[in-house]
């Protein structure tokens, strides 16, 4: 039900407003409140925020009509003004045009136009608000969704795009906070909640600094994509910065006594990217799959605490910037043969 302020120092012109909209007030189309000078509205818009009407004269003792106009728009407010004055000459109408009215009703009142200019405002306010809602829910969803698929959803061929797909070179990045399940079992749920949205914002802080993107939260760990120019290099620089805050983090002040360590495993190579899912029941994730992903997460599978894994394939193109070590030889899940396993130290 739409709030409407009405600021006019005429005792009177609340009697008639109450009478000439007595049925929309008992059928609570309107709620109506009054004010005798501009001081006195601002203090019943700051009681009552969800105001969105305000009809105001323009000659009022305390704070005149045009006054109370540039008070509002100083606090930014949303309450969208119509005034209603005998002041009807153009000078009157400009000031207040300019200073942020809506509509301009001229006194004696005519309540038919009176009662189509509050439809009107009332429209256009509902706009706004559903223009700050769409706002919100978008700034929201893209909390949660990828930046490519709300560009999908802006372009008319919403079906066919969404389930387009590419093969693109990239490295991905598995990084998995050691031991943690355990210490999560024991642990009060709140608890648990914010220390592991503690040690993930270390872990993006450093991914996005390399330009790589967070392509989903696993349980306790997060698989990173990185693409475009020496991709395989900025994921181990992300990794190595990763594995260093960790370590430096102090450990929980607790029975547990729970200190923070990351295993990190990096592979590098074609990766299939597209939006994964059901298009019939709207749920899609913009995601990456294949060999590259599932080699990823089996080499941070067999990394221990603050030990970051590499393939043969991946150490022959870094060998020249990063400081490795061989681990061996490792059959990994799926693999026919087993593959060579590198560590990255420094």
């Amino acid at each position: 039900m739409p709030k409407i302020l009405v600021a006019d120092d005429e005792a009177d012109l609340e009697v008639l407003i109450k009478q000439k909209f007595r049925r929309q007030i008992r059928d609570k189309k309107y709620e109506f409140y009054f004010a005798l000078n501009g001081m006195e509205a601002l203090t019943i818009l700051e009681n009552n925020p969800d105001i969105t009407i305000l009809l105001s004269d323009i000659n009022m003792p305390e704070l005149d009509g045009l006054s109370l106009l540039s008070k509002l728009s100083e606090s930014s407010s949303l309450v969208k003004t119509v005034m209603v004055s005998a002041y009807g000459d153009m000078e009157n109408i400009r000031t207040a045009m300019n200073r942020g009215a809506f509509d301009f009703v001229c006194k004696p009142v005519n309540f038919e136009d009176l009662e189509l200019t509050i439809e009107k405002t009332i429209q256009h306010v509902n706009q706004i608000k559903n223009t700050l809602q769409a706002i919100k829910e978008n700034n929201i969803l893209r909390m949660y969704v990828d930046e490519t698929v709300l560009n999908f959803m802006s372009r008319q061929d919403v079906e066919t795009t969404l389930l387009a797909n590419e093969t693109v070179e990239a490295t991905v990045v598995f990084l998995d906070i050691c031991s943690f399940t355990s210490f999560a079992e024991k642990e009060p749920a709140d608890k648990v909640v914010k220390l592991l949205n503690r040690y993930f914002e270390v872990m993006v802080k450093e991914i996005i600094a390399q330009n790589g993107h967070v392509d989903k939260f696993m349980g306790d760990a997060i698989m990173a994509v990185f693409r475009d120019d020496f991709h395989l290099d900025r994921a181990v620089e992300a990794s190595l910065a990763v594995r260093k805050e960790i370590d430096e983090l102090p450990s929980t002040s607790d029975d547990q006594n729970f200190s923070p360590k990351v295993a990190i495993g990096i592979k590098s190579g074609e990766v299939i990217s597209g939006n994964i899912g059901s298009a019939s029941l709207r749920r899609l994730d913009y995601t990456v799959i294949g060999d590259v992903v599932n080699t990823a997460q089996r080499l941070q599978t067999r990394a221990k605490a603050s030990q970051i894994l590499i393939d043969d394939h991946a150490y022959e193109q870094i060998r020249q910037s990063f400081n490795c070590k061989i681990v061996g030889e490792a059959a990994l899940k799926n693999k026919k043969t087993p593959i060579l396993i590198y560590e990255v130290l420094s």
